[in-house]
């Protein structure tokens, strides 16, 4: 079954129909990053450096710059990376709402509808579609520049604090404010 059949609340669009509701959001905040984590590690010399921007409207926002490390087929990303960054940004969008919640995926399914290529930024867009006491469930997209949906993913994921998933690591050490820039505004 589809991503969109499966999980309610995801932005679907055909291979090369490019979506019509295209639009400036405001960036409300950027989210916490770590050292060494593969996809938002600032140290990690393999990782992809993703930054996470909140939105108005509830959802978030996961970005970063593919290098050739990254590529599959030649000029395109591959989708363990495209996987990655969809898994981290559905995973993490809880955290808009309810920060101290962290998401461990239970469940994830990906749909490639349209290549993604490496020569700029890459977009990942997710909100939240189920809440529970103990789960939620999320859906996402990388979203091309012209708007057209490359990738669609959703998942479930089990909901936990960040000691009781790393009760060794000292926080505040591995887990810390993005000194780096971020907009006002974006456009998805």
């Amino acid at each position: 079954m589809a991503c969109s059949a499966r999980c309610s609340g995801g932005r679907t669009a055909t291979r090369k129909e490019p979506l019509t509701d295209k639009r400036c959001r405001k960036v409300l905040s950027a989210q916490n990053v770590s050292r060494h984590c593969l996809v938002c590690g600032v140290e990690n010399p393999h990782g992809l450096h993703a930054r996470f921007y909140e939105l108005a409207g509830g959802e978030l926002l996961g970005v970063f710059t593919p290098g050739a490390e990254h590529q599959s087929y030649p000029g395109r990303l591959h989708g363990g990376i495209s996987s990655a960054i969809l898994d981290e940004t559905v995973g993490r969008a809880i955290l808009v709402a309810q920060p101290e919640v962290w998401g461990v995926t239970a469940e994830f399914t990906v749909r490639f509808r349209a290549p993604v290529p490496l020569d700029g930024e890459v977009r990942a867009v997710a909100r939240i579609t189920r809440d529970t006491r103990r789960l939620f469930e999320g859906a996402g997209e990388i979203i091309l520049d012209d708007g057209t949906v490359a990738v669609e993913a959703c998942g479930k994921y089990l909901k936990l604090s960040l000691d009781e998933i790393a009760p060794e690591i000292a926080r505040d050490d591995e887990w810390f404010p993005d000194g780096r820039a971020r907009p006002s505004e974006v456009e998805i």
